[in-house]
């Protein structure tokens, strides 16, 4: 039986000792080994006021993984559609669908992807509010050329450059809300495992299910699972190398942005025992362990495809774990 596709999130997470520019210099190289080894998507975060994550404006960061990678499929994972006006965001996605024809996906979520006075300055004075985010979201999908309603603001302008193809859209989330709203409107759904927030992944793609009605775009539900992710060829380096990304969470628990150390330094911290004995869905272990752990997240969430995250110190080590777990799962590189 063939296997599920594997696709790739990357959030341009800035090192201790590291630069915006290195970050993102990174996850260009990070997209373009996705590309060579057989990886169906490659997508970018949005984040803002972290000194830590380079990802602030997925449309941009877009554009310039496309240009640099060849055949993967580039996309917002995902665009926080509260802090945007619709038109706006149809127009940058035509553009990039424009430039990059049945290549780009754009994912939307409702969270601010940040603090709520950062929200706010984004935003302005009679900005957009989550409440409003199916409003908007319609807005976007009829701009766009999926059309849900008989008025909308695709009824008095249009989404340009016009692209001969459309991107793909898709809804995510980590909440029922935004399940139960991708099956109404028969989007495929993202949910976002890799918070790792212990909130239960299977609970939320079975609403999804239970909820989905076929729609011009799909005929059948369509599932994506992330996982936070490390692999190495050794079970106790892969846990050595996933310390900073279990600190950095630990910080996140209890209210704190960590930057993101070495391992080395990482494991020398004074909150380090505590953050490696807090509960985790993170897939750690060597690759046919990562494979394994995969595996038994997708049949537990009837996933269509699966999408791995992995955030590590260095760009070296998150390359050889996007290596193992290719090899392990059985990826085909692209023909040339």
């Amino acid at each position: 039986m063939a296997r599920l596709p594997l696709s790739v999130l990357d959030l341009a997470t800035v090192s201790v000792g590291s630069t915006s520019a290195q970050a993102l210099a990174e996850a260009t190289v990070h997209a373009q080994r996705a590309d060579e080894l057989g990886y169906l998507r490659f997508w970018v975060a949005e984040h803002h006021n972290m000194a830590t994550v380079a990802s602030t404006t997925p449309g941009v960061l877009i554009a310039h993984i496309a240009a640099n990678t060849r055949r993967i499929r580039v996309g917002s994972g995902g665009v926080m559609l509260p802090n945007h006006a619709p038109l706006a965001i149809a127009e940058q996605f035509a553009l990039l669908e424009a430039m990059h024809p049945d290549r780009i996906d754009l994912g939307i979520g409702r969270a601010p992807g940040t603090d709520q006075a950062t929200a706010l300055a984004l935003r302005g004075p009679g900005a957009l509010s989550a409440e409003d985010f199916p409003e908007n979201l319609i807005d976007v999908m009829g701009l766009l050329g999926d059309v849900r309603a008989e008025e909308g603001l695709w009824t008095k302008f249009m989404a340009t450059p016009a692209p001969t193809s459309s991107p793909q859209i898709l809804l995510l989330g980590s909440s029922g809300f935004s399940a139960q709203l991708a099956g109404l409107l028969g989007l495929p759904f993202g949910y976002a495992n890799h918070f790792d927030m212990g909130g239960p992944a299977a609970a939320a793609t079975a609403l999804y299910r239970e909820h989905f009605r076929p729609s011009p775009v799909l005929d059948r539900p369509y599932t994506i699972i992330s996982a936070s992710t490390m692999a190495a060829d050794d079970h106790d380096e892969a846990h050595h190398l996933a310390g900073p990304a279990k600190l950095r969470k630990y910080g996140m628990r209890t209210g704190r942005l960590l930057p993101l150390l070495a391992p080395e330094q990482a494991a020398t911290h004074p909150d380090f025992e505590r953050a490696v004995a807090m509960p985790s869905s993170s897939i750690i272990g060597t690759a046919e362990e990562v494979r394994a752990g995969l595996d038994i997240l997708a049949a537990e969430t009837h996933a269509d495809e699966v999408m791995v995250y992995t955030p590590t110190f260095s760009l070296a080590e998150r390359l050889r774990s996007l290596e193992l777990v290719a090899q392990a799962w059985g990826l085909e590189a692209p023909a040339a």
